[in-house]
């Protein structure tokens, strides 16, 4: 297991070692993102994410054209476990979503 070392200021001289994966965690957020496809109608991608997501119709609409001209959208940032459940919603209304 690789360990990085980190310095306590509130106690000089004292190391704290720390595990990779929790820096990494705690630096890079994941993000939830959409696919494109071939058979879902701009307004249902947006009806998913204003439901799903909570997001505006403006935003949901950003996300939808993003995804259809690059290919795919993130459209929503944290923890693993928490974004787990917003992809498992979005996929069961038919619309791809993974976590990066």
């Amino acid at each position: 297991m690789k360990m990085n070392m980190f310095w306590n200021y509130n106690n000089p001289g004292v190391e704290e070692l720390i595990e990779s994966d929790i820096i990494e965690d705690l630096l890079h957020e994941n993000r939830l993102v959409i696919h494109n496809d071939d058979y879902n109608t701009f307004d249902y991608v947006i009806y998913v994410l204003m439901k799903v997501l909570n997001h505006t119709e403006e935003q949901a609409e950003q996300c939808a054209l993003i995804a259809h001209y690059k290919g795919k959208c993130a459209v929503k940032e944290g923890s693993f476990d928490d974004l787990k459940i917003y992809r498992d919603a979005i996929n069961e209304h038919g619309i791809k979503a993974t976590i990066e």
